[in-house]
């Protein structure tokens, strides 16, 4: 129950008034560079009847929505985001905050009242407060706390509330639905499909004409200057953190990991283990003929068959204790492989039996055992890390650049040369410590920041931050014909070869317009007949572009894409549309899709009453001084 309520939660409308984002925003951010406006005649940023929303909290707020607004603009840091735009999201975040006071009155008006039970199962289920072990860790609790300035009532508040908010909204959200003739509309837009003939002609079934003379290749250098040139390369300095980086950093004591190896004893030593299959039968007599059966060669889904309205079940890794009869476990767990068994008398009638396969017990030591279950409570802790060890490395960052970067908090430096597709001199992929969307991110900061700028600390994908600074750069330049001939001959090969392949494809093409397609104007054995796709269930064999552009044509006609490496031609043969009504799988998605839509503006609508009902009165002294003590300064929009 609790993990749905976070899944309709999360991901709806009501993600966005919970305080602590169900915790795990609220961890690691901290409030350590919250602003103190208290004294100064604006510590109240808004009124709903009685109840005030401080100037702290409308800074914390704020200062949340900050990574998310500085990747969403393209900055590198918040103090690059524009004055109209910290503004504007300062008011957001008021209204946040808004919305969730009115939610927590409604829910006093209601007195709906939250059991300490519920709010118990809440805090043991946070992820941040489990030990290696993956259980509730009372010191570890304290620590975060601590670590976040706040006092474990404060937090309960929090929990408290968020429960009261959760039991509004949910009788709102859940109470949505979704129009039938809607959903069936969706669905056969969705579900109307194409068959398509289609031939790909790769580039690199054509030979490139015979050596060309070496006017020829030099006409094409100077035609082509820029693919003969040394690419720009810039010597740069780079910094990462991110929870892999960090996990590596993490230390745990012995007596810890032996706790969590304590805890999962039933996973490191495994007894003897069997597959089985098992009949059971209520007439001992009907039980015995089936065994004979059995034993004269009928396979197992001719036995299920035989069996018709008795139990079969094929079972694997069993163990003793999971098989709820004694006299059944003991038969089993002494019987050879592959005999047929039986009949057993059991509690729950007669039981045959053949042992598919016999699992030896596997004992692993807490010293064989030690790494993995290192591994995994580094891979747990580590996100938890993140905001903190990131925070430490900006004000490093802020301080001394990148010169001075702890050993001990998990950032790992790198520097070397490379061009803006990543790879060194030598053409070898430059060796950053990134992969994938992160490396890529890196790059592009690489060639798009001055030479000499200082490093600023950046958020990157999958919960990452790195830092840059170019401190050389070799502009690109260009090769001279006699140090670029070789990839001058390649390319000018590579280019006729493809020109050849177009000029087969277009005639192809043209002869699926005139006989009807694709089938018809080529004899090709790799053209591929009857390959169907829709708008929910595209063709993976079918290039994204090709497919994009086929969903708008009519059976018979007929179109010529390319890509990296071929010229494509496909012919629809056939545009038909299935009956969304039998569809039951895409019909159940389509009104689960509008009724959380449906939902969402229910639950916006209700709280918008609320605030018209109980409208706020809002403190713009104390709004500004907040976007002023952030930098955003001038006069602020609403």
């Amino acid at each position: 129950m609790l993990s749905s309520l976070r899944r309709i939660f999360v991901e709806s409308w009501l993600g966005r008034v919970m305080v602590i984002g169900v915790f795990l925003a609220f961890i690691g951010f901290g409030a350590g560079n919250i602003i103190n406006f208290m004294g100064t005649g604006n510590d109240v940023a808004a009124k709903i009847g009685s109840d005030e929303i401080t100037t702290m909290s409308l800074d914390e707020q704020l200062r949340k929505s900050l990574p998310d607004i500085t990747k969403r603009i393209g900055v590198s840091n918040p103090a690059q985001i524009p004055p109209y735009v910290g503004q504007q999201a300062a008011y957001q975040s008021l209204n946040q905050l808004i919305q969730r006071q009115e939610l927590i009155l409604a829910s006093q008006h209601s007195d709906i009242r939250v059991p300490d039970s519920a709010i118990r199962d809440e805090v043991f289920s946070v992820p941040a407060f489990h030990n290696a072990a993956g259980t509730f860790d009372r010191t570890l609790f304290n620590s975060v706390l601590s670590s976040n300035n706040m006092t474990e009532q404060g937090f309960l508040k929090l929990v408290h509330n968020d429960l009261a908010i959760r039991a509004v909204l949910q009788p709102v959200e859940l109470g949505a639905g979704s129009s039938s003739t809607v959903a069936r509309y969706l669905a056969d837009y969705g579900l109307q499909t194409r068959v398509v003939d289609f031939l790909r002609i790769p580039f690199s079934d054509f030979q490139p004409p015979a050596q060309p003379s070496e006017p020829v290749l030099h006409r094409y250098y100077s035609n082509h200057p820029w693919l003969f040139q040394l690419p720009e390369y810039r010597h740069a300095r780079i910094v990462v953190i991110s929870p892999e980086t960090i996990a590596k950093s993490i230390t745990v004591e012995d007596k810890l990991l032996q706790r969590a190896y304590d805890g999962q004893k039933s996973h490191y030593n495994v007894p003897e283990t069997r597959d089985v299959q098992i009949i059971t039968l209520n007439n001992q007599d009907e039980a015995a003929k089936l065994a004979a059966m059995w034993k004269n060669g009928t396979d197992w889904a001719g036995m299920q068959a035989a069996s018709k309205g008795s139990a079969s079940v094929e079972m694997s890794g069993i163990r003793p204790s999971a098989i709820p009869s004694e006299a059944l476990a003991s038969a089993i767990f002494a019987s050879p492989v592959s005999q047929i068994d039986g009949p057993v008398k059991t509690e729950a009638g007669w039981a045959i039996f053949r042992v598919l396969k016999i699992i030896p017990p596997k004992n692993t030591s807490f010293e064989q055992a030690r790494a993995e279950i290192l591994e995994q409570y580094r891979t747990a802790k580590a996100p938890q890390l993140i905001s903190e060890r990131s925070r430490q490395l900006q004000d490093v960052i802020a301080s001394n650049g990148l010169d001075t970067i702890p050993s001990d908090i998990g950032a790992v430096a790198a520097a070397g040369s490379l061009d803006a597709q990543g790879n060194t001199q030598d053409k070898e992929p430059a060796p950053l410590p990134a992969s994938d969307k992160l490396r890529a991110a890196i790059i592009q900061k690489i060639f798009s920041v001055k030479k000499g700028e200082q490093p600023n600390l950046i958020e990157g994908p999958d919960n990452s931050w790195y830092a840059v600074q170019v401190d050389e750069v070799t502009p690109a330049r260009p090769r001279t014909f006699e140090q670029a001939r070789q990839d001058v001959l390649s390319a000018w090969q590579s280019d006729m070869m493809r020109q050849a392949a177009n000029k087969h494809a277009t005639d192809v093409y043209l002869a699926a317009q005139q006989k009807g397609g694709v089938s018809a104007a080529s004899d090709s054995p790799s053209v591929v007949k009857n390959a169907s796709f829709s708008r929910s269930a595209p063709n993976s064999a079918i290039p994204q572009d090709l497919m994009a552009l086929l969903m708008h044509m009519k059976a018979g006609q007929s179109a010529m894409t390319e890509n990296d490496d071929s010229f494509i031609i496909a012919t629809v043969t056939k545009v038909y549309q299935p009956q969304s009504d039998k569809n039951v799988v895409a019909m159940q998605n389509i009104r689960q899709s509008l009724a959380r839509s449906n939902a969402d503006d229910l639950a916006s609508s209700y709280v918008n009453a609320l605030v018209k009902k109980s409208p706020p009165q809002i403190n713009n002294q104390a709004v500004a001084a907040v976007i002023n003590a952030l930098g955003f300064g001038g006069n602020t929009q609403r």
